[in-house]
């Protein structure tokens, strides 16, 4: 489905008003399907922590804090997919899919998320800051800022910048959309994996 020249005259109307098309559309037709995101497989390498990490949900502005998923017609416009959703809201996907890669490493001590019965070395804190298409270029874009913060001392230990695209065919789909976002989300996950918070810091 081409959503572009919907999605522009929509993004111009405010984001009330592209909600209320947004249901519309799903309500006037089938129902969006549903998407899920997947974490890298076993065997990924990840720097050993020597200790518990618990991960926080990753924090996101209002238009990443939902199922919905963000197209950028232009810049500084943001409209929504008609045609699909993700199955859960996006931080605390994923959210379970960075404890996923963290457990498919299988070099930490232990690894959940805050509130499980662990004894807290580490916290992760990150911020979800891109996860869109960019229909100008095509390209899905996923960007996580992370922090590895010292439970005892409350001092970071470390922190850096995660990105990744990838290219989304055309016309740009639900399921061209999101297999294109989750391939660049499990590139981010590789790379956070396998920094783990810095050599010798954590």
């Amino acid at each position: 489905m081409n959503f572009l020249p919907q999605s522009v005259r929509a993004a111009r109307l405010g984001p009330v008003l592209l909600a209320a098309l947004a249901l519309g559309a799903c309500a006037g037709g089938k129902a969006p399907q549903t998407f899920d995101l997947s974490a890298p497989p076993r065997g990924t390498h990840s720097a050993s922590f020597g200790g518990n990490l618990v991960v926080a949900e990753p924090v996101a502005v209002a238009t990443l804090d939902g199922q919905r998923v963000v197209v950028k017609p232009t810049a500084g416009e943001i409209a929504y997919l008609p045609d699909a959703q993700w199955s859960d809201r996006l931080p605390k996907l994923v959210q379970s899919k960075i404890i996923e890669a963290y457990e498919n490493s299988s070099r930490l001590t232990s690894v959940g998320r805050p509130g499980d019965r662990l004894t807290v070395d580490y916290q992760l804190i990150s911020e979800l800051r891109a996860f869109e298409i960019d229909a100008a270029t095509g390209q899905a874009t996923v960007e996580l800022t992370a922090k590895v913060v010292n439970d005892k001392t409350g001092k970071i230990a470390a922190a850096r910048v995660f990105s990744a695209s990838r290219p989304v065919g055309q016309p740009i789909t639900g399921a061209g959309a999101t297999q294109a976002l989750d391939g660049a989300l499990g590139e981010v996950l590789t790379k956070l994996v396998s920094w783990g918070g810095g050599r010798g810091g954590v």
